[in-house]
């Protein structure tokens, strides 16, 4: 108990001087309805994540759950981009981590379209990515972090809005965006979703409508009115924090970017007792569930390792 105290005060004090957290602080945890597996007993297990906060909590409770059953886990959480992580999964430098079906599908093995349906486009990434790179692919969550154009409620209220297509509802004059630079020119992002849904940027959306911002201002800058609609995602904890309402794909067009565990081949085949582990965690993980996460670290301040430790408890899966 000591020790922990004092992993956390140090921790405190970290935050407080303004400095980035370590990212391998894990807290102690016991076995709950995650029991040992004698199989994994003393089994190296390397965790990767990527850098922004579903995938540090997701990356926590990947470490949590394995450390409960046995493993003996490497925290390699909080790497920078997409890229780097998935790199580090296929040269062999990590053996774990979190990813989403659409990023799979659509960065990593270059496929042009999205496969339309949850199911489906998890079974297509998951045979492909075996296929060529010998990575496994779990069942995944139902949590669908994809993009979504949000609105306040006071505008989906005034306008009627409650889906994509009602966007030419909107008079010109205040249909405004918030877009963060990354999603701006995307296939899947704000210039496709225009297109998909018969809005031509320059003239429905006039150029001078369009704002481009950091994710870390773009949610409040919908909130406080400069922009009438912002690209956002659909698990962000902001988006129940301030209340914002996500408009209905209609037209399907944004890709399913459901989570799942993946894992080297040579993890998967020697130890399947690691799919049994992580299929009720999955099951858990609404779209409800991960707002509530992210929530708990962006705007209440909670530090990953903990938020995931406090709802792996509260699932009963550790103590």
């Amino acid at each position: 108990m000591r020790a922990f105290l004092a992993a956390v005060a140090v921790m405190v004090c970290v935050v407080a001087c303004g400095l980035r957290p370590a990212s391998s602080f894990v807290p102690p945890v016991e076995p709950g309805g995650i029991r040992p597996v004698p199989g994994l007993e003393g089994q190296r297990v390397r965790v990767t994540s990527k850098e922004f906060t579903e995938q540090l909590v997701l990356g926590k409770i990947a470490v949590l759950a394995l450390t409960a059953a046995g493993a003996d886990v490497e925290d390699r959480t909080n790497v920078q981009g997409s890229v780097n992580a998935r790199a580090s999964l296929i040269r062999g430098g990590t053996d774990l981590m979190w990813e989403y079906t659409g990023t799979g599908w659509i960065t990593y093995l270059g496929q042009q379209k999205p496969v339309q349906g949850a199911e489906a486009q998890y079974e297509a990434v998951r045979d492909l990515d075996l296929r060529e790179n010998g990575i496994v692919w779990l069942p995944p969550a139902p949590l669908n972090n994809s993009y979504a154009i949000g609105v306040t409620r006071a505008s989906a209220e005034k306008w009627g809005l409650s889906k994509i297509s009602d966007i030419p509802e909107v008079p010109v004059a205040q249909r405004t965006f918030c877009v963060d630079h990354e999603t701006f020119g995307r296939d899947d992002g704000f210039l496709g979703m225009l297109k998909g849904y018969g809005l031509t940027y320059g003239e429905e959306v006039p150029r001078a409508n369009v704002r481009r911002v950091s994710v870390g201002v773009l949610y409040n800058s919908v909130a406080s009115g400069q922009c009438t609609l912002g690209m956002m995602t659909t698990t962000d904890g902001r988006v129940k924090a301030l209340d914002l309402v996500l408009l209905e794909d209609d037209r399907h067009f944004f890709p399913q970017y459901n989570a799942a565990v993946t894992m080297r081949r040579q993890l998967a085949d020697a130890h399947p007792e690691i799919a049994k582990i992580f299929a009720p965690i999955s099951a858990k993980l609404t779209d409800d569930v991960m707002r509530d996460l992210n929530a708990q670290v962006d705007v209440d301040g909670g530090m990953p390792a903990l938020v995931a430790r406090d709802w792996l408890r509260s699932e009963g899966f550790v103590r």
